[in-house]
């Protein structure tokens, strides 16, 4: 029997070849990631490690261990503890001084800000502190009897040549200068606040126990300026620093103007809260 002999492939046969040749390879050559390194592969919705960090750091805060003026954890150690990058621990660090939790200091490090007074209700200043945790007491620069402030009487609903009582007081917390307030009344209708020691006592407060007076809300005018030489002093702050500027009328609950008050904050140390409806 004679066998013929094979066919040649064709060409287009050589090309289908080497195509599934080449399919085969890379099948082959591709392996399914093993169950145990998917499980390893860090979730999308993990939180960013700059987070974590700041989490760690409110913890101790709201704890205890840090309190205002301590320092924080450089960012070499929290990179180091974290087991992550310079640059976010740097992050995280900026983040939190931005919103006032962290104060960072040029060549000395990062502290623990105290904390910040939100004026959303209507509180006298020792009472806001108080509600901080924090012992608030006053530096009286002047206290006495005036006469020729014609708009403030104006404003209280009295003659221009009215006797107000004016007081004026470097606000402090912890010991540290926060705001110059200048508070005035009638004083033929609250003689007793002229002499009422005021460094340690509440001005509301007083009205209220001692005058019968029960505050009810204030008309404010708010905005910004800046620190003249005698502020600074006052405040141990440079000059040309930026203030808060509250000028209020605060109303009893009779709706009768009762005092006038004119308050400047240092606005690293003060936020001012609005809600506003449509």
């Amino acid at each position: 029997m004679v066998i013929g002999r094979r066919k040649h492939p064709t060409a287009h046969e050589c090309r289908v070849v080497r195509r599934c040749g080449k399919q085969l390879e890379s099948a082959v050559r591709f392996r399914a990631p093993d169950v145990k390194t998917v499980g390893a592969m860090p979730s999308r919705s993990e939180e960013p490690a700059y987070k974590q960090i700041q989490k760690a750091i409110r913890r101790r805060i709201d704890g205890g261990q840090l309190k205002p003026g301590h320092p924080v954890p450089s960012e070499r150690e929290l990179a180091r503890v974290h087991k992550v990058s310079l640059m976010t621990a740097r992050h995280a660090l900026s983040e939190m001084a931005r919103e006032g939790l962290v104060e960072r200091r040029h060549g000395a490090g990062t502290f623990v800000a105290p904390p910040r007074v939100q004026f959303n209700k209507l509180l006298g200043y020792s009472e806001q502190m108080a509600s901080l945790g924090l012992t608030a007491h006053s530096r009286v620069i002047a206290s006495g009897v005036v006469t020729r402030e014609h708009e403030i009487a104006a404003r209280l609903g009295l003659a221009p040549t009215s006797r107000l009582g004016r007081l004026e007081r470097v606000r402090m917390a912890a010991d540290e200068p926060v705001a110059l307030e200048t508070c005035y009344w009638s004083a033929d209708e609250y003689p007793r606040l002229v002499d009422a020691p005021l460094e340690r006592v509440s001005l509301f407060g007083l009205l209220e126990r001692e005058c019968g007076v029960e505050l009810a809300y204030s008309d404010e005018e708010i905005d910004a300026t800046d620190a003249d030489l005698r502020i600074a002093e006052l405040l141990q702050i440079p000059r040309g620093s930026s203030l808060l500027r509250i000028r209020q009328l605060i109303f009893s609950t009779k709706s009768r103007a009762t005092v006038y008050a004119m308050g400047l904050y240092r606005s690293g140390r003060h936020t001012l809260r609005v809600r506003r409806f449509r």
